[in-house]
């Protein structure tokens, strides 16, 4: 334990650790326990947590039913390393997760464990689907976020991101987002007219690749209609269709899935982030049986399949998913937070504040990085951990646990509104 004297010293991180670090610019207190939406520092200061791992602690920090499962696991000297061998837990996650959610919806899919990353599980997908149908092009959209290695990030529009990689990403075409253009605009029909006109200058992509809620692009949320149309013209031109649900799915939304509401059936899936329920690396490819063309080992890696995350994984999903009780609570929390959202922007004296997203997928578009940064920096002293995204770094995004309680859930929403109202009398 630190002493007195050194409680939330960060001189040992700024001497070790690389400057890339990020988070613990903007939260700069060593964090030391956590539990539920609640997180507690080196010198006992605790925070509400509208941040859950960037999206990953969806059931919260140290769930204990999830946790005892990964304990007894331990004690029973279960596989924690197995390649991609088959294992009991790899079983069980397999067999759970096709009873609890595919079947219901009329899904099925073939399970492919890729490394423990979102990313990974992204250059998974993007790799199956040139291979499956010979072409090289794929379409993206503006503001997604896919992940930074290097496929993943050729479809991540942020040039920020995209610099860093030292040579120009290559094969992905970008296309305007719902709402990109304007609200009256429907960007599918542009979408149409380009991979319908031979001479667009756009080549018959391998593959579409999109969000239905941008995380990291500003909490864009795109409507059912523009969705089905997308879906439609993949359809249309032997185009597969993959859904990025890192973020926006494991519940964030309300179901399971964040397409559920659109009645997609995409071509691949992509999860990671909550789905292993305690934030241990665990990422997944959900792809249709006809398209599971891969040879052995054509997509490898030393940690596929980690162990113990399966086995919270399918815990979680026991848990929380045999019944619409989780479902249900996402979307009343949603209401009340976007309500009290909109409560905050339409009496703050910045005039500019806006509300979006789906679920407990929410955000606050403060129309300046600036604005937004002043915000959650003033929301963190006053004990709110809670993150900013887009473009510009403008949107401050609410991503509280789904099982948060309700005094909890009104703490943090208190501590917002005072920052947002004390920061936005004093910016002009």
């Amino acid at each position: 334990m630190p002493t007195e004297n050194n409680s939330n010293s960060l001189s040992a991180f700024e001497t070790l650790e690389s400057k890339v670090r990020s988070y613990s610019r903007s939260f700069p207190v060593v964090f030391r326990k956590a539990a539920g939406a609640l997180l507690e520092d080196e010198k006992g200061s605790v925070y509400v947590d509208f941040l859950s791992g960037a999206g990953v602690l969806n059931y919260g920090h140290n769930d204990p039913d999830l946790l005892q499962g990964a304990i007894q696991y331990l004690q029973s000297n279960g596989i924690v390393h197995g390649l991609d061998m088959a294992t009991s837990a790899k079983r069980a996650l397999m067999e759970q997760f096709d009873a609890i959610l595919l079947r219901p919806r009329g899904l099925t899919y073939k399970f492919q464990f890729p490394g423990p990353t979102g990313a990974n599980a992204v250059e998974a997908a993007l790799k199956l689907a040139r291979k499956i149908t010979g072409r090289h092009t794929v379409i993206s959209f503006t503001n997604g976020f896919h992940g930074v290695s290097l496929g993943a990030l050729a479809v991540t529009g942020n040039r920020y991101y995209r610099d860093a990689a030292g040579l120009p990403p290559a094969g992905v075409v970008f296309m305007p987002y719902d709402g990109y253009c304007g609200a009256d605009q429907d960007t599918s029909e542009y979408l149409d007219r380009v991979l319908s006109d031979a001479s667009s200058g756009v080549d018959l992509p391998a593959a579409i690749i999109l969000e239905t809620v941008q995380g990291e692009g500003g909490i864009n949320s795109a409507s059912g209609d523009w969705l089905q149309s997308v879906e439609r013209l993949c359809r249309k031109n032997g185009i597969l269709l993959i859904v990025d649900d890192i973020q926006a799915g494991c519940g964030r939304t309300g179901s399971f899935f964040s397409f559920d509401f659109a009645g997609l059936s995409p071509d691949i899936v992509v999860l990671s982030k909550s789905l292993s329920g305690v934030g241990l690396p665990l990422s997944l490819l959900l792809l249709k049986p006809e398209l599971d063309v891969w040879q052995p080992g054509e997509h490898n890696g030393t940690f596929r399949g980690n162990n113990l995350a399966l086995v919270t994984a399918t815990a979680a999903l026991q848990k929380y998913w045999t019944d619409e009780k989780l479902s249900q609570g996402v979307l009343e929390k949603g209401r009340i937070i976007s309500e009290r959202l909109r409560q905050i922007a339409q009496s703050s004296p910045n005039s500019l504040l806006s509300v979006r997203g789906r679920g407990m997928m929410l955000g606050l578009d403060c129309s300046t990085g600036k604005l937004a940064e002043r915000i959650v920096r003033r929301a963190f002293e006053d004990g709110l951990v809670v993150e900013r995204c887009g473009a510009e770094d403008q949107v401050i995004k609410l991503l509280a646990p789904l099982t948060i309680d309700g005094e909890t859930l009104q703490r943090g929403l208190d501590i917002l509104d005072i920052s947002v109202h004390e920061i936005s009398k004093m910016t002009p």
